[in-house]
């Protein structure tokens, strides 16, 4: 996991990209997976975490609608979310993830836990993914940010 991590820092850095998160899902893990590269001073601008849905509303201003058509945890929200990161943190590439670690959340027979949505916004284009992966919480959550790192470099 560090290599790709390490990988997709250093090819932000040589490019002159910034980059910043906003996370639900992985509550943050992927920022400070990021802080720790090299390269984190000249490309990492920062990260939000909006664990609960109603932050996705009040602080990046998610329509309620929007959340309520698609549930918290979908890809139409993490797009939502990475179009509107830009409006309270500066930088040339925005990613933002939603999904399921553990039941309890808005899971169903199409949408199981596993089920991982990545946005990244890069130079103005959307690039969106969604993951089914397998395992315990943890898991999910590094499986995410290997996912992440790989589409970002392969979009810068």
């Amino acid at each position: 996991m560090e290599q790709k991590i390490a990988d997709c820092a250093k090819l932000r850095a040589e490019k002159n990209l910034s980059i910043a998160f906003v996370e639900s899902a992985t509550a943050g893990w992927l920022c400070s997976e990021f802080a720790l590269t090299e390269q984190s001073g000249q490309v990492l601008e920062g990260g939000i975490t909006c664990y609960n849905a109603d932050l996705k509303k009040s602080l990046l201003g998610v329509p309620h609608e929007l959340i309520e058509k698609y549930t918290p945890e979908s890809q139409e929200v993490t797009d939502e979310l990475a179009r509107r990161l830009g409006k309270l943190i500066p930088a040339d590439i925005f990613v933002a993830v939603t999904g399921l670690t553990t039941p309890g959340g808005s899971e169903t027979a199409e949408k199981p836990v596993g089920t991982m949505f990545v946005s990244a916004l890069i130079k103005g284009h959307l690039f969106a993914k969604r993951y089914e992966l397998k395992g315990k919480c943890e898991e999910i959550i590094k499986q995410t940010i290997i996912h992440v790192a790989a589409l970002v470099v392969s979009h810068v």
